[in-house]
């Protein structure tokens, strides 16, 4: 699930608007925004053009000494701010174009706003990647602009700045200084992956990149015969191959002091146009596990002092990444010694999320009884439900949101070479044959209890599964199906219920951010070197 902000502390104020059917009740006059190329621009350029608008109050007191330098949405939050949006072909440098802030917006019409002021700041989204990572590189933006409502007309917004790239190695001030402090090292030993697949060049009928990094110990080249165990990990939704520059530092560091036993790490980067492909073969995405399996990790092992054996190559993921670990360890059992997958997107479709895809009748916005599925939580209080994620994403962006994505994984594909949507955008309403291939398919629960006397010979004893019982994102209630469908087949493996802990502060232990992940490398390793007399250091 959704990695890519940060739970925050307080709510920025009550939600924009009231309800969607209060907001519909009554016809609304429409408000246009214009919205111009500035003249500093060079070239035309199109995209998805975003209009986003908070409470000012609730902004400044939020932002650091009270000046905000973007306004944006918080998925966590998603009535905070309301957006609106429309493509836009092509941009030319002093051109104009008119956004309609009352047609396509979330939570509802600019003109059902209170009266009061504002904050306004315009996105063209050129990648159409928003719904993935946000604002990015390439993107346009125009300055933060102060307007009260009502208003007879709002002010241009001029397209003035393109965000540039993120700069390679290199981390925020607000991450820890540890970590900062390895970044140095780190990068000396990490080897960037981009193998070209021939499996997924064959899918798509051009060549498909697989990227990553390869991070080797730091004894790797003074220990010329060695070979080493090898940790696979992958992010989770909204992360990349530019956002694994913090974990290969944590992980260099963490070895580099002993609190990690010396292994190479392979950190692969499944994130795509589409939004995260999971590493499963895909009727939309391509066949990305096989890819893994038959392609990179041979190549990997003829490049590096690996293992290369089951007993050696470990799997580890959080959220999306977890899932994805998941799914290769359960897919691929000959090929792994084990997953410690952590917060995994649901396991079992019996509760997705909360909806039960094995209903005739399900409702991906409403539970049996008709009250609203919550998606998001914190602290026992619900921040979002499925159905306003379901619009926000919509509204944001056709490509890359969280819910699309699971589209592309895990449907049929359409007569129109498009995924068919697992439920109605409008109503919620599942469509039970696309369910149904979901659960045939990508149901790891379902895939155990029907394969079980097969799989058990490579698979028993190498599930390691944790979540947190206050997951943000009501992830433990499938880890509790998985569970007694494990148990049920008298399963060894490992489901393990962290009390009070969320999606974003599972590994936390103390002051150590990163004590459960130092631990999974030393149960992998006890596996990998069962004779070994390397310890972890005592507390």
């Amino acid at each position: 699930m959704l990695l890519r902000r940060p739970v925050t502390a307080a709510l920025l104020g009550l939600a924009l608007i009231g309800s969607a059917q209060a907001r519909n009740d009554a016809p609304v006059a429409h408000h246009y925004v214009q919205v111009q190329l500035g003249g500093a621009q060079t070239v035309p350029v199109g995209g998805r053009l975003l209009l986003f608008v908070t409470s000012a109050a609730a902004a400044k007191a939020e932002a650091k000494d009270g000046k905000v330098e973007e306004v944006d949405v918080n998925p966590l939050h998603p009535d905070q701010t309301l957006v609106a949006a429309r493509e836009v072909a092509r941009l030319a440098p002093g051109d104009t174009v008119s956004l309609d802030a009352d047609d396509i917006a979330f939570p509802g019409p600019l003109a059902k706003l209170p009266a009061g002021d504002y904050l306004v700041q315009a996105v063209l989204d050129a990648n159409h990647n928003y719904n993935y990572s946000g604002r990015g590189a390439g993107d346009v933006v125009s300055e933060v602009t102060p307007v009260h409502l009502p208003a007879a007309s709002l002010p241009v917004l001029q397209l003035s700045r393109t965000l540039p790239a993120r700069e390679a190695w290199t981390l925020p001030p607000s991450a820890p200084k540890d970590m900062r402090d390895a970044m140095a090292a780190a990068r000396e030993h990490a080897q960037p992956i981009d193998f070209v697949s021939p499996a997924l060049s064959a899918f798509w009928g051009r060549p498909i990149h697989m990227r990553g990094w390869v991070l080797l110990p730091p004894d790797y080249q003074a220990k010329k015969a060695e070979r080493y165990p090898v940790v696979y990990y992958t992010h989770g939704f909204g992360g990349g191959g530019d956002r694994l520059y913090g974990p290969i530092a944590n992980s260099y560091a963490a070895t580099a002091k002993g609190e990690m036993p010396p292994m190479i790490w392979v950190f692969l980067d499944e994130s795509s146009p589409t939004g995260t492909h999971e590493f499963a073969d895909s009727v939309n995405n391509g066949p990305w596990g096989k890819a893994l399996t038959e392609e990179l990790i041979p190549s990997l092992e003829k490049q590096y002092r690996m293992d290369g054996k089951a007993r050696g190559r470990f799997l580890n993921g959080h959220s999306s990444g977890g899932w994805a670990t998941l799914w290769l360890q359960t897919r691929y059992p000959k090929v792994f010694g084990g997953t410690w997958s952590t917060s995994p997107d649901p396991s079992d479709f019996h509760d997705f999320t909360g909806v039960d895809l094995y209903l005739s009748d399900a409702n991906a916005f409403r539970k049996p009884d008709g009250s609203a599925n919550p998606l998001i939580r914190d602290k026992g209080k619900v921040l979002a439900t499925f159905e306003q994620y379901a619009r926000l994403e919509r509204v944001l962006g056709e490509y890359g949101g969280q819910l699309a994505s699971f589209d592309w994984v895990f449907s049929p594909r359409g007569a129109d070479g498009r995924p068919q949507p697992m439920f109605d955008r409008d109503t919620g309403a599942v469509d039970p044959a696309v369910a149904a291939y979901w659960i045939e398919h990508y149901d790891i629960a379902h895939r155990l209890q029907k394969e079980w006397p097969a799989l058990k010979p490579d698979l028993d004893g190498k599930i390691h599964l944790i979540v947190g019982t206050a997951d943000t994102f009501y992830l433990d209630g499938a880890a509790h199906r998985l569970k007694a469908v494990l148990d049920g087949l008298h399963a060894k493996a490992e489901v393990r219920f962290i009390p009070d802990r969320t999606h974003f502060d599972l590994y936390v232990q103390g002051d150590d951010r990163w004590a459960l992940l130092k631990q999974i490398t030393w149960e992998m390793y006890g596996i990998a070197r069962p004779g070994s007399t390397l310890k972890p250091p005592a507390k």
